[in-house]
């Protein structure tokens, strides 16, 4: 009788039985090192791309002909660039643009994807499954780059042109996750409790079947917000992604190309934060995906 009483004590730690799934990703996702620590540098990534004004010691725009491809020193920590504009600045500036890049493309890809998969997966083998499926077909015939790559070169540069391209290039396989995981969830009996109950297709989809599907949505914008960032760093790099003077990571290793033999530092310290970019939220979809995995539920 004093366990159980201590177990239901105020501010005790709650059992296996009694914590929810959610409880339990947290608990397994804070023990993940390597999660953790991707966490809080990508937590660092953003702290820089919203206080960017406050953080950057010049304008990122700002050019001083005088001050033209300088190496690091303490005037400027990250050196200048062909110019004359001071590298750490436009590296937080950089961290702003490819964040806007990467959340925003999640954000159009699983607005497309998802209704179009919740329609497919919903009711296999009707003429709304059968569309969607033709239409994930041609577009996966495509590579999704060069599909981009094609895309920006008819409607030229700039950032909202570069989300439009990565964001309609990515919603395929979102659109397959959750067709498939909305074609296991529907032979569910909690589903067919609450059809039996009289709820139409939307309630079903939006109160029951969506909300189960979401650990494995979650794991795929995770790792998909790196994989918008990589993209528009390789649009940027040739050319056909972010205008100047906004600054980008992508562009600034493609503009050092012809300088990298002499003045290293105008290309190494752009290419470092878009590979550590990349690695930090790896780390966290890694870890999520780990934590949100059912068969760790009593581990």
């Amino acid at each position: 009788m004093a366990t159980k009483a201590l177990a239901q004590a105020p501010g005790a730690e709650p059992t296996v039985a009694d914590r929810t799934v959610w409880q339990d990703a947290r608990r397994r996702f804070l023990r993940n090192r390597l999660a953790t620590t991707g966490l809080c540098v990508v937590g660092l990534f953003i702290l820089c791309a919203v206080f960017a004004n406050v953080l950057a010691p010049e304008p990122y725009d700002r050019s001083i002909l005088s001050d033209t491809l300088q190496f690091p020193s303490a005037r400027h920590w990250f050196g200048t660039d062909q110019v004359g504009r001071d590298l750490l600045s436009r590296m937080i500036y950089g961290a702003r643009t490819s964040l806007i890049v990467g959340f925003a493309v999640q954000g159009l890809a699983f607005g497309i994807g998802i209704p179009l998969g919740a329609v497919a997966g919903l009711r296999p083998g009707s003429w709304a499954d059968f569309v969607v499926l033709r239409i994930v077909e041609v577009m996966s015939a495509f590579p999704a780059f060069l599909f981009a790559l094609f895309i920006l070169s008819v409607i030229g540069g700039g950032l909202l042109n570069v989300i439009f391209a990565i964001g309609v290039t990515s919603w395929i396989d979102v659109a397959r996750l959750t067709r498939a995981q909305l074609l296991t969830l529907r032979e569910r009996d909690f589903v067919q409790a609450a059809r039996a109950l009289g709820a139409n297709d939307r309630h079903i989809i939006l109160q029951h079947l969506l909300p189960n599907a979401l650990p494995p949505l979650i794991v795929m914008l995770a790792l998909g917000i790196p994989s918008a960032i990589f993209a528009e760093a390789g649009l940027s790099f040739l050319g056909l992604g972010i205008n100047d003077p906004i600054p980008s990571w992508g562009k600034m290793v493609g503009d050092s190309m012809g300088y990298i033999r002499v003045y290293w530092h105008v290309g190494f310290f752009p290419t470092l934060m878009i590979a550590l970019a990349m690695l930090s939220f790896n780390f966290v979809g890694d870890g999520l995906r780990d934590a949100l995995d059912p068969m760790l539920r009593n581990m």
